[in-house]
């Protein structure tokens, strides 16, 4: 039997994971001009874009897509000189706007990912990145892998591999981050703090090169804590205090978002959760349990 995916006439689908924040975002190196670098944090959470040729014969940019994915497919089909057959779009998100998610690089990942499929041609992270490149600063969720990556330059600095995961917990604080906003006060942090960021990096460099997730997390903390410095979350103090009572190997946030959780090489106990659940309770949230990372 054909693969409808394979079929004009069947749905074909886009998927990118989102983020949980970074374990690290930072200068890439200590001393100059420093420029943003991240190494996102993935998450078993998601982006999808559907497309069905012929459904329907509608603007091919319809307002479901957004107004970055609508941005994106109106360069990939310049970039391969392609049209859009007629057809209706259609998405779904598991991914909070404006709050360290990478919800709108996922939706333009996704997007992409999608046309990709629509004309049966492979996928090219290249283009994806240069296409991204013109839309708005992005995590690396165009990956399956970790990496250093620079934002604002859409430049992968070094890969990090795919052997590391965690089990979270986290929570989302009130109230959104404007990333472009706050640039300027993140850079002048950097610039201040250069030294310190430049240990904390080489430290969680070595945990991805040794296969190290514990390590990984106590720089994530370091990461996390430096942030404190000039974007602020309420819970992180109280994350801190207790992180030995839990077991938990480390602490991350969203750097430039609502995000902050504990990090645990291994799966938390059904009663370490509910304590858990009851101690994040008494902060005023409700958390949340995921997956991050691959390993």
């Amino acid at each position: 039997m054909r693969d409808p995916a394979a079929s004009p006439r069947g749905t074909v689908s886009g998927v990118c994971h989102g983020t949980l924040g970074e374990l690290y975002q930072g200068p890439s190196r200590a001393g100059g001009d420093p420029e943003i670098a991240v190494v996102s944090f993935p998450v078993d959470r998601h982006s999808w874009v559907y497309f069905t040729p012929g459904a329907t014969a509608g603007s091919p940019y319809p307002g479901v897509l957004g107004e970055k994915s609508a941005t994106a497919a109106r360069l990939f089909l310049a970039h391969y000189g392609r049209v859009l057959p007629a057809g209706d779009w259609r998405v779904h998100s598991e991914l909070p706007v404006g709050i360290g998610m990478a919800s709108s690089t996922a939706d333009v990942v996704a997007t992409l990912r999608c046309l990709f499929r629509v004309f049966s041609l492979p996928y090219d992270v290249d283009v994806v990145v240069g296409i991204l490149a013109d839309i708005e600063r992005a995590d690396s969720v165009f990956l399956d892998e970790f990496a250093l990556y620079l934002s604002g330059r859409h430049r992968v600095v070094r890969r990090l591999g795919a052997d590391i995961g965690f089990h979270t917990v986290y929570v989302t604080e009130p109230g959104t981050v404007d990333t472009a906003a706050v640039t300027p006060l993140l850079l002048d942090h950097y610039r201040r703090r250069g030294e310190e960021y430049q240990r904390c990096l080489t430290d969680l460099v070595k945990g991805f090169d040794s296969g190290d997730p514990a390590a990984v997390a106590r720089a994530a903390t370091v990461s996390a804590a430096l942030s404190q410095e000039v974007l602020p979350k309420a819970v992180f103090g109280s994350l801190q205090h207790h992180r030995e009572r839990f077991g938990a190997d480390g602490v991350f946030v969203a750097h430039t978002g609502c995000l902050a959780g504990y990090l645990f090489t291994a799966r938390p106990r059904a009663e370490t959760k509910s304590d858990l659940s009851a101690f994040f309770h008494s902060l005023g949230h409700q958390c949340t349990f995921a997956q991050g990372g691959y390993g």
